[in-house]
């Protein structure tokens, strides 16, 4: 069976960025399982998919417009030391949860801090970043009625 829209789909991946370095692996546990073409994966990726069958291995190059967008400026801020609410030892690397100005829920991570001073960014890690795939389909079945009324496999 060819891997196609609401056909669910199993892989084991590697996921590097351009240097080389691994981001991420599945090689020593599970297999990736998700619906295909309801955005259960990076739009690129779910493209490169189509028409892979079991058994498959092939590489894909994922532009960063393709995959988590390219870095949003805007999402990096600076702010007084205050607005974290009497967390006394930040540290460069630490992730909170922040509401976006449209009132969603977002990941910030500090990236600097000067003083009294606290830059965060509100990107997600891998925006701006070429991926990298090795992928190896596992299998590939129709996906339940349920499964696609829902929008994700059971």
């Amino acid at each position: 069976m060819k891997i196609a829209n609401h056909t669910v789909v199993e892989i084991h991946y590697t996921l590097k960025d351009a240097d080389g370095t691994v981001i991420d692996s599945s090689a020593n546990g599970e297999p990736l399982k998700f619906l295909q073409g309801v955005g259960n994966i990076i739009p690129g990726l779910e493209r490169e998919m189509l028409e892979k069958t079991t058994g498959d291995k092939f590489t894909a190059v994922i532009a960063p417009e393709d995959g988590y967008g390219p870095q949003n400026p805007e999402l990096i801020q600076t702010m007084p030391r205050s607005a974290f609410g009497g967390v006394e030892d930040l540290k460069v690397g630490m992730a909170f949860r922040a509401e976006s100005t449209e009132g969603h829920p977002i990941e910030v991570e500090i990236i600097d801090i000067d003083g009294d001073e606290v830059t965060i960014n509100g990107n997600h890690p891998l925006a701006g970043v070429e991926l990298h795939f090795d992928i190896e389909v596992v299998s590939v079945r129709e996906a339940s009625a349920e499964e696609i009324d829902h929008g994700h496999v059971h």
